[in-house]
């Protein structure tokens, strides 16, 4: 890595834009403390991951996924919270409406990007169809949803003159992407499968290939990656929390390994996140199993309506936010029993309610919300 260069700034008339080397070569890495935070993150990931075998993960995966689209879209401004991430439009304010649409098209774009795996290799069509997704219908559905860019674009500033970075022309994309791609899919390529993907993400963010949505679109990459590689079993690890909590940092490694070849300091940077984001991983399932067990004692004291609470809370798993009409249909039972049965809930501090109106009442499994949002449970 010693002798890792980033690329180059080329003239463009008025103003320079960075073409970076291509990075589907092979590497050799002699910095010990890259490769000790290696074998943590790898160590953390695991058992992160041991999870997918005796905990019900696909109840819990859209938390995981509404928490990442909430969080990577925060990175690039909009301010949608990890409750309104499961209301329906019309329970969203007017002028929330086009922050709520961003997050829900993440949501989708995550879950559609999974699916295709199983069809597709991580690659230039994969990365286009997640991208058509994440742009249908918002802000920047008229920035060629699933179409790379054909003009020059730009990081910070107001215009090109006064911009922090300009990506490279846009006639070398497809190039630089299908460099990328093969990188990706080499088996033969020995470099560790972390470092690979930490390599991946800045490249794809240097070469910024959209009009539009190149963060999110790269920060779901690093989850795609490490499932299509078996690293995981299920899409459970997402770094841009991290990256949100430490945005400045994130923004400032990127570019000193343009600024600096410092590839180093990018990849500690990044495995600092995975082994961060994996401890928090595993301390939210155990957190999930601790309330499980608080909820069983709870539960016993509603007797014969135990059994429709418990089908209650197994909806909120997937989606923790209800209201009465939901209730009904999950216990098969009339308004008056779904009305009584959210009462109950509501005593035992299970369900809280969040619209303080006398109709169209919303309720949350806050509990359950805030392990998410790094608020474990008192032990």
């Amino acid at each position: 890595m010693k002798t890792f260069k980033a690329g180059k700034s080329i003239s463009q008339g008025y103003y320079k834009s960075f073409q970076p080397n291509p990075i589907n070569k092979e590497w050799l890495v002699d910095d010990m403390e890259v490769l000790s935070l290696l074998s943590k993150a790898d160590r953390h990931l695991g058992r992160l991951d041991m999870y997918s075998e005796y905990v019900n993960i696909e109840l819990f995966i859209s938390m995981h996924i509404a928490k990442e689209a909430t969080q990577s879209s925060k990175i690039e401004g909009t301010q949608t919270n990890m409750e309104e991430a499961f209301l329906n439009e019309d329970e969203i304010s007017v002028e929330k409406r086009d922050d709520w649409e961003e997050v829900q098209n993440y949501i989708a774009a995550m879950n559609e990007a999974v699916k295709m795996l199983h069809r597709l290799p991580f690659s230039s069509r994969l990365i286009k169809q997640t991208h058509k997704i994440l742009l249908q219908g918002v802000r920047g559905q008229n920035k060629l949803p699933g179409e790379y860019r054909t003009s020059q674009n730009w990081i910070g500033g107001a215009t090109i003159n006064d911009a922090v970075f300009i990506p490279p022309v846009h006639t070398s994309i497809n190039e630089l992407i299908s460099d990328i791609e093969k990188f990706a899919n080499d088996e033969l390529n020995h470099l560790p499968d972390l470092l690979k993907i930490a390599l991946i993400h800045y490249q794809f963010e240097t070469i910024h290939p959209f009009l539009d949505g190149n963060g999110r679109v790269g920060r779901l990459l690093i989850t795609l990656y490490l499932v299509s590689k078996g690293i995981l079993k299920q899409p459970i690890l997402y770094l841009s929390d991290f990256f949100e909590k430490n945005r400045t940092l994130y923004y400032d490694n990127l570019m000193r390994v343009r600024t600096h070849n410092d590839l180093s300091q990018w990849f500690k940077f990044f495995l600092s996140g995975v082994i961060e984001t994996a401890k928090s991983g595993v301390t939210t399932f155990d957190s999930i199993m601790q309330l499980q067990k608080t909820l069983e004692i709870k539960l016993k004291t509603l007797g014969g309506r135990g059994v429709d609470a418990r089908k209650v809370i197994e909806s909120l798993y997937t989606r923790p936010v209800i209201d009465v009409h939901r209730v009904e249909s999950i216990i098969e039972k009339s308004n008056v029993s779904a009305y009584k049965l959210i009462k109950s809930m509501e005593e035992l501090e299970i369900l809280h309610e969040i619209t303080g109106s006398q109709r169209d009442r919303l309720y949350i499994f806050k509990d359950y919300i805030d392990l998410f949002k790094g608020n474990p449970l008192p032990r």
